[in-house]
């Protein structure tokens, strides 16, 4: 019962509208247009908890180049 209740939310989760980027944002396209092939947000060093859940409500885990938000990058 409890495993069907997890997948029911992983579902609804993964239902969810990602959030709308303001048009004036600048894009990661535009900070590194130096690499045509696009730049990767995994961060590999250590980050703060913030950071992580920055990250996370942006949804950087599933974004794709050229449409990463610059709040997946660390200041």
């Amino acid at each position: 019962m409890l495993l069907a209740a997890n997948a029911a939310q992983s579902a609804a989760t993964l239902n969810e509208a990602r959030p709308v980027l303001p048009a004036d944002a600048v894009s990661a396209q535009q900070v590194y247009a130096d690499a045509p092939d696009g730049v990767d947000p995994v961060v590999t060093g250590p980050v703060s908890t913030a950071f992580k859940q920055r990250q996370a409500s942006a949804n950087c885990d599933t974004a794709v180049w050229p449409n990463i938000p610059m709040v997946c990058y660390p200041d």
